[in-house]
């Protein structure tokens, strides 16, 4: 049975003050919480339906530090989703410190004020899927282990390494490693069609709407542009951050693969 203590600690976590007072963030549905029983990272806590639980492998039952029998109301009224799931996790937060020698190795990307947390999660997700690891949050990022951000990675954010960072991060790379390519997308880029691109780089992805701040552009080597097709017709105004982090990141790799 759920306690209040447990519900009140539970509803705090929508809130990023207390997942980092607790290093504790929410993980829900089916295949996500299965996905973080068989991980790394350590579960503290297993809410589910009863007959949920009795269908998991015993070495996954056991992970959790704590399990809670909950009904399908009760999830339903504790979880942070519009439609009623049979598991809930309260996981331990990772903690990771970007080592720049291994980022300066391969193919990275750098968020630069991405807000909402469908889009940061998608764009962990492409990461995942194009075996980016190290993904890096500028300031003015949403919270990676945020509710709606976890459940948007579809289990990327077990594998794929987040760092909040600093405005001077690129600074202190380039500094380190300055033949370390640094590309962002802008309007007024190079057609990413018709560029060379490097199998290793860092891919800078900017705002919704507002796309690379100033003090982050100071630090790019080369801007790219996905051209729309066929140009000079009329087309959207904009790609969505994260199909655009989708396009780039499989162009890069397609040159890779070559």
């Amino acid at each position: 049975m759920l306690s209040k203590a447990k519900i009140k600690l539970i509803r705090s976590l929508e809130h990023r003050k207390y997942r980092c007072e607790y290093r504790l963030f929410v993980a829900e549905g089916d295949k996500t919480v299965r996905e973080m029983l068989a991980s790394p990272l350590s579960v503290e806590c297993l809410l589910a339906r009863a007959e949920w639980i009795a269908a998991l492998q015993d070495d996954l039952r056991s992970k959790a530090a704590e399990t809670v029998i909950a009904s399908e109301k009760e999830l339903s009224q504790i979880g942070f989703l519009k439609t009623a799931r049979q598991a809930m996790a309260l996981v331990q937060m990772p903690e990771y410190t970007p080592d720049m020698a291994e980022i300066a190795s391969c193919l990275s990307l750098y968020l630069d004020g991405i807000q909402d947390p469908g889009n940061l999660g998608a764009i962990i997700r492409v990461a995942d899927w194009f075996g980016i690891r190290h993904v890096l949050c500028g300031e003015g990022c949403a919270d990676t282990f945020g509710p709606k951000t976890v459940q948007a990675t579809m289990g990327a954010i077990i594998r794929v390494k987040t760092y909040p960072t600093g405005a001077d991060f690129l600074g202190k790379l380039h500094e380190a490693y300055p033949e370390y390519p640094i590309y962002g997308t802008s309007t007024d880029g190079e057609n990413i069609y018709r560029t060379t691109l490097p199998s290793t780089a860092m891919i800078v992805m900017g705002n919704e709407s507002k796309g690379i701040s100033r003090e982050t552009a100071l630090f790019l080597h080369k801007r790219i542009a996905i051209p729309p097709c066929p140009a000079g017709e009329a087309t959207s105004e904009s790609l969505n951050v994260a199909t655009a982090t989708a396009i780039v990141c499989s162009e890069f790799r397609r040159q890779w693969y070559q």
